[in-house]
């Protein structure tokens, strides 16, 4: 699958990105990592993100391998504290791309997630994009030109009776994306939210190499009965986070400058509503 991906990446089209700056919060890893890659890729300066300064180090000196040449630096700083993301924007300056993709991310019954539980999940996956967005897209505005993305899930549209604190937020994202969409109004500027489906980055891995030696079965066995279980797929299969970065690449360029305040799919199918 990987091959399969990374032969399409090499015959992708310019997708004038060069010389556009770009930060994706919490990219050290999976979705986010992916997007800053594919955006490296297209000539972009990419400023990567995380809460551990050793893990930032860490992608920067990757993506410098994968990418040579490549414009690419590390800001620490964690989006659920108000403080530390006035300090990271300080040092980031403006940004003409911003990618809010920081998360969190899991399973829970809902009578016992508790307050502070609810409000951990709305300080990342909320209120870490309203902080960001809220520093950088005057700076779109005024410049005329910009690019904000959310990364929601398709569980913000079909919420999930055993995600319903992980749903909600993700909904809330798509809100807050078609709001500030209507602010962009007569400039090139966009704000849009991709709903993305089940897709096998290193923290599901992780999780399910888990169960997997919980349940002494190889974890091949325990992702392929993971996906059979979900019967609205139409992929069949764990999206790749490159499948996703793919999308959120092209809706950051300017080929996708009548693309403004729409919740994308990048669901494999999940959703299997018409609209």
């Amino acid at each position: 699958m990987n091959s399969r991906i990374e032969r399409e990446k090499e015959k992708h089209m310019d997708l004038g990105l060069h010389g556009r700056t770009a930060f994706i919060s919490g990219s050290t890893q999976g979705i986010g990592y992916s997007i800053a890659s594919a955006l490296a890729a297209e000539g972009a300066t990419v400023r990567l993100n995380g809460r551990d300064p050793v893990r930032v180090s860490a992608a920067v000196d990757r993506m410098r391998m994968e990418h040579p040449g490549s414009q690419v630096s590390g800001l620490v700083g964690d989006v659920a504290e108000p403080d530390a993301v006035e300090a990271l924007l300080d040092r980031l300056g403006e940004a003409d791309i911003l990618v809010n993709n920081a998360g969190r991310f899991g399973q829970a019954d809902f009578f016992a997630i508790d307050d502070d539980e609810w409000l951990r999940y709305l300080e990342v996956n909320l209120m870490g994009g309203v902080r960001l967005t809220r520093r950088l897209l005057p700076g779109m505005l005024q410049r005329g030109w910009g690019r904000v993305v959310f990364i929601s899930s398709e569980s913000g549209v079909n919420v999930p009776a055993d995600m319903i604190h992980y749903g909600v937020t993700k909904a809330s994202m798509v809100a807050l994306g078609s709001g500030l969409a209507k602010l962009t109004r007569g400039t090139d500027v966009t704000v849009n939210t991709v709903l993305g489906g089940p897709t096998y980055s290193e923290g599901v891995a992780a999780a399910v190499s888990t169960v997997a030696e919980s349940r002494g079965l190889p974890a091949k066995a325990v992702k392929q009965a993971i996906i059979e279980g979900n019967r609205t797929t139409l992929l069949e299969r764990f999206i790749e986070p490159a499948e996703i970065a793919a999308l959120v690449a092209y809706l950051v360029s300017p080929l996708a400058s009548a693309t403004n305040g729409a919740a994308v799919r990048a669901d494999g199918g999940v959703l299997t509503g018409m609209l």
